[in-house]
């Protein structure tokens, strides 16, 4: 009989791959942070003996969700300025409230209360793009979540640096001390084609093949963005930008909902990658992003929560709900992103996006053990006919016991083990104290 250090035997395994399919009374055995293999729970009970057994009667298990776009640290910046359009949210409020306080503490102490939200509602992997990314790599090495880390660029100067080749010295300098870590990865962010020129494109192409990282942008997000660089340059922002040559599988797309068929034909020969917010575009009215014609034409789109502070909240099972509703409302077919498709997009297909799908995304034998726990046996979620339907027309993040990352629960039974939530809570309150006094 082999020792392992972990085996947890729920009432469901959700393993994402092969497409739809739910196992039941299986076991998923994990050792040194991997999965070993999923099996029968009798076969498990008599192969291994484990160091830990979870039993979890009532619960689904499946992969860790993959949060594909965010700005951790603006969780200090929560309801500040809702109900407001876009352009108007960010010049007259947003952008102002930064650069009076978005320093080193206000990234690092924001991060961590976004990332206790995140793993509480079974977000194990975030990609994030915000200022100081130094502090948003310390507070999740605390958490132990899994980090893929924006490396900002703007023309224009903020706290952390004056000009778009500062962003690139001082991203490449962070690229280069998180060589080695096996939670934590880079990838360039120029925050869109709006706030970015020619030039620094160009360079941060260059750079992101010489490293073999990628490159993470908002595009299309509203009418007015499209609109306003027709008039300016003549072209639409996308074209744009595959004439720098920016565009291919190591693209992800935030928000894209402006879109031609021929820019939807254009992105699957690309492989460019769609990280869809959908809560997030229909608090601030940007549109609608054309799932289904995506999917439909062989575009990887994942999920993300955007920003707190035009969200308002980071739950990717609320996204996922939406996401397939809305899927369905656009396009007027009630088959456009099925459940068991929205969980494929906020586990794997981010995965996908972000290079990780070697690592995550699903549950198989050989990747890290990153999974959640979801207690269904709750008044909210029974009878449970289809388990996957349940867990995204049904359930909550509030049903999320357990959520592990390499092997290393940072929630068990309900409880944040990494982070100190109490103290998360205190800052919190003297930063809105500050902010708006």
């Amino acid at each position: 009989m082999m020792t392992v250090d972990l085996l947890v035997a729920p009432r469901w395994l959700v393993p994402i791959e092969p497409a739809g399919v739910v196992l039941e009374d299986h076991a998923l055995v994990v050792d040194r942070g991997r999965i070993v293999e999923l099996l029968p729970a009798d076969q498990a009970a008599a192969r291994y003996q484990a160091r830990e057994t979870l039993t979890l009667g009532r619960h689904a298990v499946l992969p860790g969700l993959v949060n594909t776009h965010s700005h951790a640290a603006m969780s200090l910046l929560r309801g500040i300025a809702d109900d407001l359009p876009l352009m108007d949210w960010l010049q007259n409020h947003i952008w102002p409230t930064e650069a009076m306080h978005a320093g080193p503490a206000f990234c690092e102490d924001g991060a961590r209360l976004a990332f206790a939200e995140m793993i509480r509602g079974g977000i194990t992997c975030v990609n994030d793009m915000y200022f100081f990314p130094e502090a948003t790599v310390r507070a999740a090495r605390e958490a132990g979540l899994r980090l893929v880390v924006g490396l900002i660029v703007l023309d224009f100067p903020s706290a952390w640096a004056q000009n778009a080749d500062e962003y690139l010295h001082k991203g490449l300098a962070l690229h280069d001390e998180l060589k080695g870590e096996t939670l934590m990865r880079t990838i360039f962010a120029p925050h869109a084609p709006y706030t970015v020129s020619d030039e620094p494109l160009r360079k941060l192409r260059q750079y992101a093949d010489e490293l073999g990282i990628g490159i993470h942008m908002h595009v299309h997000e509203t009418a007015g963005e499209v609109d306003t660089a027709v008039r300016a340059g003549g072209v639409r922002p996308l074209q744009r930008l595959d004439e720098l040559s920016l565009l291919g599988p190591d693209f992800i797309a935030v928000h894209m909902t402006q879109l031609t068929d021929e820019e939807i034909t254009l992105l699957a020969g690309l492989g460019v990658h769609i990280a869809h917010c959908p809560e997030s575009n229909l608090k601030l009215a940007s549109g609608f992003c054309p799932v289904h014609k995506l999917r439909t034409a062989g575009v990887n789109v994942a999920l993300g929560t955007d920003g707190a502070a035009s969200n308002n909240d980071l739950d990717l099972f609320g996204e996922m709900r939406s996401a397939a509703l809305l899927a369905k409302g656009v396009s007027g077919d009630a088959r456009a992103l099925p459940a068991h498709e929205a969980l494929r997009a906020a586990t794997l297909a981010g995965a996908q996006a972000l290079g990780l799908d070697g690592e995550i995304g699903t549950l198989a034998a050989g990747k890290s053990a990153d999974f959640i726990a979801v207690d269904l046996g709750g008044l909210a979620t029974q009878p449970v006919y289809n388990v996957l339907s349940q867990l995204v027309y049904a359930s909550s993040r509030d049903q999320v016991t357990h959520s592990f990352v390499a092997g290393r629960a940072l929630l068990r039974d309900g409880a944040l083990t990494t982070l100190d939530e109490t103290e998360i809570l205190a800052k919190a309150a003297r930063w809105r104290a500050r902010i708006r006094p």
